[in-house]
């Protein structure tokens, strides 16, 4: 696939314009197909030297037949000249569309793939602050009006401009110069009043685009929170709360309809005045003989050819305004500065054991709020440490920093003595598995969501990792086995098959550095129990960082570290953090008393 090397537009402020920015980041992507192009603009303007041909044959047909002894064989040929101009606009523009089809569509394809990489490739706190529905909203309306723009461009105004040029050039050289002139003079007028209502029209349109895309997210946020939604009754102050922003939306729609009546009214206005005033010109040369009757049928047929794709320019340019708009808003996207990147002299991480050190970490997601102060310690290679804490005290926000989701302000994150920041995140991140707290899935099959661990492993290893995960029977006793769709994020499984899928995932990721983020709160007290046998199995050789809130889970790790308020404030085995009389042991005991009451 040919690639186009393009030039980052940058996000624009607020009602700024950077249409021809815009137009410069995308024309590599099409001039990447130049013959193709040139091609296509040749039989362009092939079909409009074939259009502009029709009306000066057909008038040599109207002298031939008003002449007081017509001749029958010109006649005849005339109008096999004629017919073959007819056909010859249609062949050619068939050719121009042909040629265009893939050039357009390959623009969309690279253009879509670019925005989605680049997408993933952004920090994860730009998906956190951005709302879905309008982020999908802006890439849908974005690629599909590159094919609007190139598809009015090149179909209807550079033809008509075309048309345009070898008009005024056929009336300023047969006729006198009042004709170009009125026709040069109209155009102006024209162009300008369409400019001018259209600008005032777009900013009218942005504002609908931004509201259609807030009520979009807000009925996509409220869909996906189906169940929370019908737990509190909530349907009616949803539906109002949407209501509100289809209200604005109504609002917005009926300004900018008002609007296009407007610039429809004035644009035939002056399209009226232009042809009466030819017309005029043309019925006084007919008059004095300075002119035939085919002469001013000549004019009439250059006049309908000219205005009738004249009188759509302002409906063209409009949407050419529009989908300029949509991709700016794109194109914008693809700018968008990469919080986490990789260093110009990144190295993979190489296979095999790794060993973790967080090393006088500090960390915080705003300025005015710290979550990591001065955290150290090291998880020797196939060594296991637990992090437990209160809710709140950074203990999750270790596993990013590891997946380097986030860069620590302060301090390093390393991994066999390297500063990962040195490592590419692709290797990175490839040496790393997870099973998080919440585990979404896709909406699709158990097996594939499985398999996402490992693309490319065989049906016999993902088998095998389901049945590590002990959820190999649940599946075969379901009707569709490893076939049964799990639904929206996977809301069709409970809590703890989630939590075994992600497990299985993970095993079969089969990486040297484990994280398992409350890997086990989804399950009940038996299958908690379960699992957990099978997470210190396939612990062992691997470097493990267990976070956990249930202290039962991590009895077992080589070092428990206790975190309060992004502080370790103990660290030691499980025995000597119990016979140290601290905040462990506290915890402890309370966790000990809500189990005795959960069995009593």
């Amino acid at each position: 696939m040919r690639r186009a090397a393009t030039t980052p537009l940058p996000a624009p402020a607020t009602g700024e314009r950077r249409d021809w920015q815009t137009l410069r980041t995308l024309f590599p992507y099409i001039w990447a197909y130049r013959g193709r192009v040139l091609f296509a603009l040749a039989c362009l303007v092939a079909a409009k030297l074939a259009n502009v041909g029709v009306p000066l044959v057909f008038k040599e047909i109207v002298d031939a037949f008003t002449a007081e002894r017509a001749a029958l064989v010109a006649p005849l040929a005339l109008l096999a000249i004629y017919g073959a101009l007819r056909f010859s606009m249609s062949l050619f523009t068939e050719l121009r569309e042909l040629l265009f089809t893939r050039v357009t569509q390959r623009a969309v394809r690279n253009i879509a793939l670019q925005v989605f990489r680049h997408l993933h490739a952004l920090s994860l706190r730009f998906h956190l602050e951005r709302q879905t529905g309008g982020l999908t909203r802006d890439i849908e309306r974005g690629t599909r009006s590159i094919g609007t723009l190139i598809s009015y461009t090149i179909y209807s105004i550079l033809p008509t401009l075309v048309e345009v040029g070898l008009v005024i050039g056929i009336l300023a050289t047969r006729y006198e110069a009042s004709f170009a002139w009125i026709t040069v003079g109209a155009l102006v007028v024209y162009v300008t009043f369409t400019v001018l209502i259209t600008n005032w029209r777009t900013r009218l349109r942005r504002e609908v685009n931004e509201i259609d895309s807030a009520a979009n997210s807000r009925a996509i946020d409220s869909l996906l929170n189906y169940e929370t939604v019908k737990y509190f009754n909530n349907e009616d102050f949803e539906a109002s709360r949407y209501d509100q922003q289809m209200q604005k939306w109504e609002s917005a729609q009926v300004r900018s309809q008002v609007s296009l009546s407007f610039l429809n009214l004035g644009q035939a206005a002056i399209i009226a005045v232009a042809v009466t005033l030819i017309m005029w010109r043309a019925s006084v040369g007919v008059s004095n003989g300075s002119m035939t009757v085919g002469d001013i049928v000549l004019v009439n047929g250059l006049l309908i050819q000219l205005y009738i794709p004249l009188n759509w320019l302002g409906v063209l340019y409009r949407e050419i305004r529009q989908a300029l708009t949509d991709i700016e808003r794109m194109f914008a996207l693809k700018a968008e500065h990469r919080e986490i990147a990789d260093s110009p002299d990144a190295a993979p991480l190489a296979a095999g054991p790794c060993a973790v050190r967080f090393e006088h970490v500090g960390f915080a997601y705003e300025a005015k709020r710290q979550i990591l102060f001065d955290v150290d310690f090291s998880i020797p290679a196939g060594g296991t440490v637990a992090v437990v804490g209160h809710s709140g005290s950074g203990k999750s926000t270790l596993s990013r920093l590891l997946f380097r989701f986030y860069d620590a302000q302060s301090g390093a994150v390393k991994v066999n003595g390297t500063d990962i920041r040195r490592f590419t995140q692709a290797s990175l991140r490839a040496a790393i598995g997870i099973v998080p707290q919440d585990t979404v899935l896709f909406n699709d099959s158990i097996y594939y969501n499985i398999q996402y661990g490992r693309p490319e492993a065989s049906r016999e290893e993902i088998i095998a990792a389901a049945q590590a995960a002990h959820i190999h029977d649940f599946v075969e006793s379901l009707p569709e086995k490893y076939g049964t769709r799990v639904g929206e994020r996977g809301l069709k499984l409970s809590g703890g098959e989630k939590q075994r899928v992600a497990i299985a995932r993970a095993l079969l990721k089969n990486p040297p550095i484990l994280i398992f983020d409350e890997a086990t709160s989804a399950l009940d007290s038996k299958s908690e129990k379960t699992i957990q046998v099978e997470l210190e199995r396939i612990s062992v050789g691997r470097t493990t960082l267990v976070i956990a809130h249930r202290l039962s889970t991590v009895m077992n790790a080589d070092e428990i570290l206790v975190l309060d308020r992004g502080r370790i404030v103990e660290r030691g085995t499980h025995r000597a953090l119990l016979d140290s009389g601290g905040a462990y042991v506290q915890m402890w005991a309370l966790q000990q008393q809500e189990a005795e009451t959960e069995a009593a």
